[in-house]
């Protein structure tokens, strides 16, 4: 297995090394890379079959594939929209005196990328980098209802087997979507909320949640309108400044 991949790497790096170029033979790709052109087109197939390379149908060369692209804008998207959404983070923790927190979807789960501690001593602490399933939590509810219907059900049938339940999360979705947030309940830790909203980038797609962390003992109707509020304007502000 590692070694398909050293092997299928050097024919990428090889196709990528010379941009004036358009194309490569197979030929050329299986004396580059010193392996056997049997081999060469094994490995070839495996890349074109998950758009890594394609080839050129005039002149049956190949060149890198767009997932290459597809890939880099999404971590360029990822890394501007921390960006964006630093300075609203950082005032909306200071308005609602709260914890904010920016998570963003990947694959069945979502990983929190940035977070703004709220200035109170009493505070809920958010860990970054820690992948939680997608059914769990609030910007979790918000990134599903968001989604195509059809990949969030995807999703929902490998991480949740009871149906009643998968059910009940698949039927919440769009009363989610329209309400703009989700809110969740000690989920995740005793004696905790969240609120989260969704974000979206271009071709109105969902790239993340910006959420709030409060106490359950502090959570008021009259607190939990007023905090809902100011998470669907702050993500508001940051698909905005992103472009979505």
């Amino acid at each position: 297995m590692v070694q398909s991949i050293d092997r299928a790497m050097q024919i990428i790096q090889l196709l990528m090394s010379d941009n004036s170029r358009i194309g490569w033979a197979i030929s050329d790709i299986s004396e580059r890379v010193g392996l056997p052109l049997s081999t060469t087109h094994r490995l070839i197939s495996t890349l074109v079959r998950h758009e890594l390379i394609v080839q050129i149908p005039e002149t049956k060369r190949y060149r890198p594939g767009p997932k290459w692209m597809e890939v880099g804008l999404q971590q360029l998207e990822q890394m501007d929209l921390r960006t964006a959404a630093r300075p609203i983070m950082e005032r909306l923790a200071d308005e609602v005196k709260e914890t904010v927190f920016l998570s963003i979807p990947y694959g069945m789960f979502s990983m929190g990328v940035d977070k703004v501690d709220s200035p109170m001593k009493l505070r809920v602490v958010e860990s970054l980098g820690e992948r939680i399933a997608m059914h769990i939590g609030a910007p979790n509810k918000v990134i599903l209802a968001n989604m195509n219907p059809a990949e969030a059900e995807a999703i929902l049938i490998r991480l949740v087997d009871d149906q009643e339940k998968r059910k009940q999360l698949l039927s919440a979705l769009p009363g989610i979507k329209k309400a703009g947030y989700a809110v969740s309940y000690a989920e995740l830790t005793e004696g905790t909320a969240a609120i989260a909203s969704p974000i979206i980038g271009f071709g109105r797609k969902v790239v993340g949640a910006l959420g709030v962390g409060v106490t359950t003992y502090q959570l008021t109707e009259e607190r939990l309108d007023y905090l809902s509020k100011q998470v669907i304007q702050g993500a508001h502000e940051i698909t905005t400044t992103i472009g979505g």
